[in-house]
């Protein structure tokens, strides 16, 4: 029996709980991430805030991986029928200082060599040192959709934010657009006046 599932279309659940971490939550992270006393998951951290990766992408970043010459990160992404592509995601200079260090902890293979549960813990902890509450937003996926929100709201055209984000379709990048902004608050208090 064969099951097709619709690409997600929405950035809140059914119930109305939004997916994504907002922008003073995504700075909170970011601000704890950057001086979190275990700099390997600190770094870990960054990278999902900064590159919108998925989690298993960043557990299988290696020092090979990173490019400070052209200053952005390379992902290898899955893609449909076995077919591998890779993508590059620019980054601050500053966070690939970090993650070169973290070449010495990953012995020269994977960056961070733990499972993807205990790397899925430690962004948590790190969320909740941040005064992140928990729920759907409050995860690496959460991490992911706020970047694809934040990218959209800094102006970054969607076909770059898709190529970031590894995302096979144009539609399912959209999403992003769509997020409620501080400009649609302040047009609908103009209607409340």
């Amino acid at each position: 029996m064969s099951h097709h599932f619709a690409p997600q279309t929405t950035l809140r659940a059914p119930d109305g709980r939004r997916k994504y971490l907002t922008p003073d939550e995504r700075t909170r992270f970011i601000a704890q991430a950057w001086t979190w006393p275990d700099r390997g998951v600190g770094a870990l951290c960054l990278l999902l805030a900064y590159t919108g990766c998925r989690i298993s992408e960043a557990l299988a970043t290696t020092p090979s991986s990173l490019d400070p010459g052209e200053g952005c990160v390379a992902f290898l992404s899955l893609k449909k029928r076995g077919r591998v592509a890779v993508r590059a995601v620019p980054v601050p200079a500053a966070l690939l200082e970090r993650l070169q260090a973290c070449t010495a902890i990953g012995g020269g293979g994977r960056l961070w060599p733990m499972a993807r549960s205990t790397a899925w813990q430690k962004v948590r902890q790190v969320m909740e040192a941040a005064a992140i509450p928990r729920g759907l937003h409050a995860t690496p996926k959460g991490l992911r959709h706020g970047f694809g929100i934040h990218a959209v709201r800094s102006g970054v055209p969607l076909n770059l934010t898709q190529r970031w984000l590894g995302h096979a379709s144009i539609a399912t990048t959209a999403i992003y657009a769509d997020a409620l902004g501080t400009e649609e608050r302040e047009l609908a208090a103009r209607m409340w006046d």
